[in-house]
């Protein structure tokens, strides 16, 4: 069966240049972007069921943007001033540069790794091991924590969630092809469509986890990224529309 309209279950790119606007072209296919999940933020009443006291910490960890302006958001609910004295530690240098949108951008106060990995953040956190961190996450987070316990006095405060984008009872459900970024997304599949059959409908991913997900899932798993020939989705979907057009 030719594949004529891929579901991306993530928001649509803010750029023109992605190259899911190329692929689509260029395999003359049909591209949806409809996340399955979304996040929400913590109400500050449920925040405070976690008895954390923001003004206790002297250090914020942060591995998304999204942690940021939760984390603000917070606050500012709450009625928290942050003091300038406040150190901030991101897995990013991106998310670091995401801070000025809240606060004055001040080098001896931010740290950042350059991977997005929590491991190579520790070299700063140990250097900065008397503060007392915060660590802003979500319901579901994939960082492994346990590499922290022992190095730095740290408490994980839960600030937002991932629930289930649902699909409207007038939404159509038309797609070839189904791409998956999380196991998140794999469960809002099942909670939308309990009776979902894949029959034809192709499905792809990425991520080890992903996958897993899929294949517990009982469905077939068609096409994974990363590979070494396809280190990106977009690298993955190029050659499988190739390959299926030839054979």
């Amino acid at each position: 069966m030719k594949i004529k309209k891929i579901l991306v279950s993530q928001p649509k790119p803010t750029s023109d240049k992605s190259p899911y606007f190329d692929i689509a072209q260029r395999h003359n296919v049909e591209v949806v972007f409809r996340p399955f999940i979304k996040v929400e933020g913590l109400s500050s009443k449920e925040f405070r069921q976690q008895k954390i006291n923001i003004p206790d910490f002297t250090a914020v960890i942060f591995t998304a943007r999204t942690a940021i302006d939760h984390f603000f958001r917070l606050c500012e609910e709450m009625r928290i001033t942050i003091p300038d004295t406040m150190k901030y530690f991101c897995t990013t240098e991106a998310i670091a540069l995401y801070l000025q949108k809240y606060i004055q951008y001040r080098k001896r106060k931010i740290f950042h790794a350059s991977t997005g990995k929590l491991a190579d953040l520790l070299p700063f956190l140990a250097k900065h091991s008397k503060e007392k961190f915060l660590y802003a996450i979500s319901d579901v987070h994939k960082d492994d924590t346990g590499i922290l316990d022992n190095k730095i006095d740290y408490t994980k405060a839960v600030m937002y969630r991932t629930v289930s984008n649902d699909f409207t009872a007038d939404e159509p459900f038309d797609y070839d092809m189904l791409l998956f970024f999380s196991p998140s997304g794999i469960a809002s599949l099942q909670k939308n469509f309990p009776e979902f059959n894949q029959g034809n409908i192709r499905i792809g991913c990425f991520g080890a986890s992903t996958a897993k997900a899929i294949k517990d899932a009982g469905f077939r798993l068609d096409m994974e990224a990363p590979t070494v020939k396809a280190p990106s989705v977009t690298a993955a979907l190029d050659m499988y529309l190739t390959e299926q057009e030839a054979g």
